[in-house]
């Protein structure tokens, strides 16, 4: 018998599901546009906001399944499950919903993978603000591999990462999911994730498109009031980076809205820009309850039937996590002539186009796993994670050259973070995002804690603790302990910090959003005893967000910046307190002086900066950017560009980079653009490019860039984005703020209007030097 041309793999795609389309009933085609959540929590202590609310209406599995499911939702990231015991159970399921309905068409599973595979006993890898502070893209890209490796290995095919979300406000809780302040190391970083991940065969998603970074007075899921300009040229530049540069088949519709219309339901944001001017084909999901919010919670639909036409309408093709408005209501609008039944086949298309990329619909798919035991966390894993969580790891000030410790010193550590696990792991962890709803099973990896693995690091140290406070609590009763501990040291370590968390159970995580950038909790006072005592302090923080330490500036012997780093980011610490590790992190966010002033970045025009207009000075203690390190770095000979360039033209500019110190270390070499003179008002600063060098001891290096006109181009005020002829400024710089060489140049020529075909990324080249 000859097999349907939908099942045969020498047609085209299209060919293949516009066939099976024109067999399948509308009850069928609507059953591709929804994710169902088995096991999900319907009594309110689910993992996440609204769940025991929607998590009910799946209805009967046998039944429903005879019509097909377009995903089946976080069969891992739900409650603890041994990987191989879950990717058989997955295997299982997907067997009976391809035996029960008339094509035989499985599901697509998806997971969280935010800082890794969301799940009991995979690698808990440093969260994406670590990333950014690594600038590290090709490292990144090596670890979304082995996530999508993972993935792959237990049956799923898509993943719900990278978040592209730029920082405007560090005070938002999810600072932590975000890469960095700034639209250019997001976007490549992001997109270096992206195609690491893809490269295993798994679907990335990016989110949350867009503008959710920006909601006003940093809450959760608020309206955003960002202008035209800033959303044209902060927060869409990511997203395009990531499917130009990355090739991301799918995009997570944002929970919020801009100016009044809801991003799940803007046909302009994800029709018009997205597909018609993008030209992305893959398929757009909803936030988790996204598609009902457009009822609960916008109001701008009165019905789960008016929700699930509004979001149709604007794009939106699959509903997450389970079924509520694209199931009954949407079947019965469709019937009664309320809903265009052809929006319906318009995102079943892209779903089962999706699935064909995937193998989904070839006869010879199964959904058995590999042979064997299955190792989410094996070796090469937590070296990774060990190696990135170094990379990560921002010396901030070390100004007598205290660090490193000696190995035979008597130290102190204090502090809340210090002999705590979970002090290295981001909200999405599965340890912090789903065991707290598990008491009693345990983390299912390895975690150190900075204490454990300082006393590993330096075997010939004293080294004491006492906790001093709680995280969040305001008490001091503990002071007394540390305060003595710390008298009796040649130094004390106050490990200080976050509690990663959801909806206000964590200092950090999504929805745990802050007023100010205190530290929380009674750390700030217990840090000004310990300063008190006259020993030297040296203040180790383990954060999602930064915090405002001028109250401090001067009175610390030194301070280290980790971002959540994993599951190995105890001996990364430890490593680069005993100078094992030569710290190379960078700043992805800038570290403000005093709690309040917010919101600010360091993508500011000229009224954002400090002035005489205003008593209150924006300038950070620590700008974007910045890092210190254990060695030397020479930048010599610099060559810059002719001092004209045409408005379509390009240049290159280097520098060599010597490594004058007795250490290995890397340094991280970053340009940057000033537009002195613009017919909008543009940020003093913006990164435009970046190299991360290592270099041994003496060792040279001769770092290029390929300046492009494109990379000075913004937003006017017109909404077109243009490239005007006038004067440039091309900084190498090793922050936003310590700039060593600068090049001037005019461009020439005509004003120019770019298109999609502009020029995104600024190349670069690193060539050893004798």
């Amino acid at each position: 018998m000859t097999a349907a041309p939908w099942r045969d793999r020498a047609l085209p795609a299209a060919a293949r599901v516009d066939d099976l389309l024109s067999r399948m009933t509308l009850r069928e085609k609507t059953a591709q546009l929804y994710g169902v959540w088995v096991g999900a929590a319907t009594d309110g202590e689910g993992v996440a906001p609204h769940q025991h609310e929607m998590a009910d209406a799946v209805g009967a599995w046998d039944e429903l399944i005879t019509q097909g499911i377009g995903q089946l939702t976080r069969s891992f990231g739900t409650a603890p499950v041994d990987p191989d015991v879950g990717a058989r159970a997955l295997a299982r399921a997907q067997r009976r919903i391809a035996a029960a309905g008339r094509f035989g068409i499985p599901a697509v599973a998806h997971e969280e993978c935010l800082a890794g595979f969301t799940a009991w006993r995979a690698t808990a890898y440093p969260v994406p603000l670590a990333w950014g502070a690594s600038f590290d893209a090709p490292l990144v890209e090596e670890m979304a591999r082995r996530i999508g490796e993972d993935l792959r290995a237990v049956g799923v095919h898509q993943g719900l990462a990278p978040v592209l979300d730029v920082v405007r406000d560090p005070r938002w809780g999810r600072v932590e999911e975000t890469i960095g302040e700034d639209p250019y190391l997001t976007g490549t970083i992001g997109a270096a994730y992206v195609r690491g991940l893809q490269s295993a065969g798994v679907v990335a998603t990016l989110k949350h498109f867009a503008g959710y970074a920006s909601s006003a007075g940093a809450r959760n899921l608020a309206p955003v009031r960002a202008g035209v300009r800033e959303f044209a040229d902060v927060t869409l530049p990511p997203f395009e980076m990531a499917l130009r540069e990355g090739g991301a088949r799918s995009v997570m519709a944002a929970y919020t809205e801009t100016d009044g219309v809801p991003a799940s339901a803007d046909p302009a944001l994800l029709s018009e820009l997205l597909r018609g001017e993008w030209g992305f084909t893959g398929t757009v999901v909803a936030d988790y309850f996204g598609v009902a919010f457009l009822r609960t919670l916008h109001r701008v639909a009165g019905t789960p039937a008016e929700a699930a036409h509004a979001a149709l309408a604007a794009g939106v093709d699959v509903e997450l996590p389970t079924l509520d408005c694209y199931g009954e209501p949407l079947l019965e609008a469709v019937r009664a002539g309320g809903v265009p039944g052809e929006l319906v086949d318009r995102a079943a298309r892209r779903v089962l186009l999706q699935k064909c990329e995937l193998g989904l619909l070839d006869e010879d798919w199964t959904p058995e796993p590999a042979a064997g035991p299955i190792d989410l966390d094996p070796p090469a894993n937590r070296a990774l994670a060990r190696r990135l969580a170094e990379e990560s790891v921002v010396l901030l000030d070390n100004p007598a050259g205290l660090l490193p410790l000696s190995p035979d010193a008597r130290i102190a550590v204090v502090g809340p973070r210090a002999a705590d696990a979970l002090a290295m792991l981001g909200c999405y962890s599965f340890p912090s995002h789903v065991l707290p709803h598990h008491p009693g099973v345990p983390a299912g990896i390895a975690i150190p804690t900075l204490l454990d693995a300082l006393r590993a690091e330096l075997p010939d140290a004293k080294v004491t603790f006492a906790e001093g406070c709680g995280v969040s609590d305001p008490g001091a009763a503990g002071f007394a302990a540390a305060v003595g501990r710390a008298s009796e040291a040649d130094v004390c370590l106050a490990v200080l910090g976050d509690r990663a968390g959801l909806f206000g159970r964590g200092t950090s995580g999504e929805g745990c959003d802050v007023s100010d950038l205190r530290l929380p909790g009674a750390q700030g006072d217990l840090l000004d005893a310990l300063v008190a005592t006259g020993v030297p302090v040296v203040l180790v923080l383990l954060t999602g967000r930064p915090y405002a330490l001028g109250r401090w500036d001067g009175r610390l012997a030194a301070v280290v910046q980790a971002f959540f780093p994993g599951e190995e980011g105890g001996p990364a610490v430890a490593g680069v307190l005993s100078g094992r590790v030569t710290p190379s992190g960078r700043l992805p966010v800038s570290v403000p002086r005093e709690p309040g002033g917010q919101p600010w970045t360091y993508l500011q025009p000229p009224l954002g900066l400090a002035g005489e207009v205003s008593s209150l000075d924006p300038t950070p203690l620590f700008p974007f950017g910045h890092g210190r390190s254990y060695t030397r770095f020479a930048w010599e000979d610099f060559r810059g560009p002719a001092a004209e360039i045409a408005t379509d033209g390009g240049c290159d500019l280097s520098l060599t980079v010597r490594n004058t110190g007795e250490r290995a270390g890397a340094e991280v070499v970053q340009l940057y653009l000033h537009d002195p003179v613009a017919s909008v008002t543009r940020p003093d600063v913006r990164l435009i490019g970046y190299r991360r060098v290592e270099l041994a001891p003496g060792e040279a290096c001769r770092v290029g860039f390929g300046f492009h006109a494109d990379l000075s181009g913004f937003t006017d005020r017109t909404g077109r984005r243009v490239v005007e002829p006038g004067d440039l400024e091309l900084r190498l710089a090793a922050s936003s703020a310590d700039v060593r060489h600068t090049a001037r140049l005019t461009l020439t020529g005509p004003h120019r209007t770019l298109g999609t075909d502009r020029r995104l990324l600024c190349p670069t080249t690193a060539r050893p030097q004798d």
